[in-house]
């Protein structure tokens, strides 16, 4: 059984990417974020062709997320109920006896900044739901693009990111927590080559220099968490022509 997730970064732009990847990984189930689509607009045609279903939740120009799914999906749940928001965030879904929840953590943008309150808040509001998700469903996965380094690891330059957007303490303290719920970093269950990081900033050759930093991450439960066999980063998409910022996270579990 394969999780992945990927931020498409706008999955108008990026389809021929995503079909062609899950033609050549044919994973179990893919969260996607930053499909950057109104539901109108959603490619369910060509998903359901490549032999998904598939949920999603999509707003204009930002945002958006989908579950796609080789087995049926069931009991979704769109965003966080207990938080008000107009930003499509976060989808839940039900799939062969797991709970997947489909996450876009917000930027944040800068420290100090009203959009930096806005994740903090979020995240609170995020873990207060996720331990009542978990108390219901031992088989939770929570995956996607989380805007948060765990630690110096995860950086290529930890004393350039000090205390920057995606790298503080508050950030990483309320990453923390979601840890202390008994959800793990699944990528941290295995020995992991350094630098190992899951987006690289457009700009400054970031990714052929190797410039960045670990911030998409597939959380299991303690059940899930020991029917884990591997986790890795897929770099190859990152290098095809028009590529998402994002590469791929996927873990394995046994059945």
């Amino acid at each position: 059984m394969k999780l992945a997730t990927w931020n498409v970064n706008s999955l108008n732009v990026r389809l021929p990417h995503v079909l062609k990847w899950l033609a050549e990984n044919p994973v179990d189930i893919l969260c996607i974020q930053e499909t950057k689509l109104t539901d109108d607009k959603f490619p369910v045609a060509a998903i359901q062709e490549a032999g998904y279903h598939v949920v999603f939740s999509g707003q204009k120009t930002y945002n958006g997320v989908a579950i796609l799914s080789k087995h049926p999906i069931a009991d979704v749940v769109v965003n966080n109920p207990h938080y008000e928001d107009v930003q499509q965030r976060i989808l839940a879904a039900t799939i062969e006896g797991m709970r997947i929840v489909c996450a876009y953590v917000p930027n944040g943008q800068a420290v100090g900044t009203d959009k930096y309150e806005y994740k903090l808040g979020w995240l609170k509001s995020f873990r207060d739901w996720l331990e009542a998700e978990a108390a219901i469903h031992p088989n939770l996965a929570v995956l996607g693009d989380y805007n948060i380094a765990p630690d110096d690891r995860d950086v290529h330059d930890p004393v350039l990111w000090a205390d920057q957007v995606l790298c503080s303490v508050p950030e990483r303290t309320a990453l923390q927590a979601l840890f202390d719920l008994g959800l793990c970093d699944s990528f941290r269950l295995f020995e992991q080559a350094e630098k190992t990081f899951s987006w690289w900033d457009y700009r400054m050759l970031g990714f052929q220099k190797n410039k960045g930093v670990r911030i998409d991450h597939i959380l299991l439960s303690a059940p899930l968490a020991k029917r884990c066999v591997s986790c890795v980063v897929d770099r190859a998409p990152r290098k095809w022509e028009q590529p998402s910022d994002h590469a791929p996270v996927i873990a394995t579990l046994s059945v």
